[in-house]
């Protein structure tokens, strides 16, 4: 079946198959976040972003393979509950941005905008975008055989960007961070993969950024 990134709490994960990475999304309860697995072809070499919930489940995800990092990308609890007991059990690094990791239940390595993260051969470039939370992050991918992806987290939905809670200043600083370090550097073939719900494309969304800005959420 081709992908589509439709997954809901206790269903089947997706998986997309590219030329060097291959993504599993998952969703999880009770919040309907998503997961995502990232495993490079040549070498096995496994990413989770954000090990949100029910833990068993994310360590099924993986069976007999070895995951090296887990990747947070904001603060906020709903994205780490099973951080824990997933480092735990599998020896994995946490990493996340410096401004969001004191925030998180283990210790974990800190990285800064422009920094790169690897899962096996397969660069993840670190976007800073602050609003949602001080610290949140995206992951960007640049497919050598096709087209770009965006492991957004709550930064970037199908509809606008994360939520605020009507603080002007996080909002403004949260579109501007997204408009100039995503949609003015990446093309509209971009797919993009949100902490909740479906994912999306920039061209998709590209035409609303107006009525992002004018409604002011």
């Amino acid at each position: 079946m081709p992908y589509t990134g439709d997954v809901t709490p206790g269903g089947p994960p997706d998986v997309r198959r590219l030329g060097a990475l291959t993504i599993t999304k998952l969703s999880v309860g009770p919040m309907d976040n998503n997961a995502y697995l990232l495993r490079c072809n040549a070498t096995g070499a496994l990413l989770l972003v954000d090990a949100a919930n029910e833990a068993p489940r994310l360590l099924k995800l993986l069976g007999d393979d070895q995951l090296s990092t887990v990747v947070t990308t904001h603060r906020h609890m709903d994205h780490w509950v099973a951080l824990e007991a997933v480092t735990a059990a599998t020896g994995a690094r946490s990493v996340a941005h410096e401004a969001d990791a004191g925030e998180l239940p283990v210790t974990s390595d800190t990285v800064h905008d422009g920094d790169t993260i690897m899962v096996g051969d397969c660069p993840l470039e670190v976007i800073h975008l602050v609003g949602h939370t001080p610290g949140s992050i995206a992951l960007h991918y640049g497919d050598p055989a096709g087209i770009h992806h965006l492991f957004t987290g709550d930064s970037l939905f199908p509809g606008g960007v994360g939520n605020t809670r009507g603080n002007k200043e996080n909002f403004e600083s949260l579109i501007g961070d997204v408009e100039r370090k995503l949609f003015d550097r990446l093309p509209d073939d971009t797919w993009f993969y949100p902490g909740h719900g479906n994912d999306s494309t920039l061209g998709a969304e590209r035409p609303q950024l107006p009525e992002w800005h004018a409604r002011g959420w």
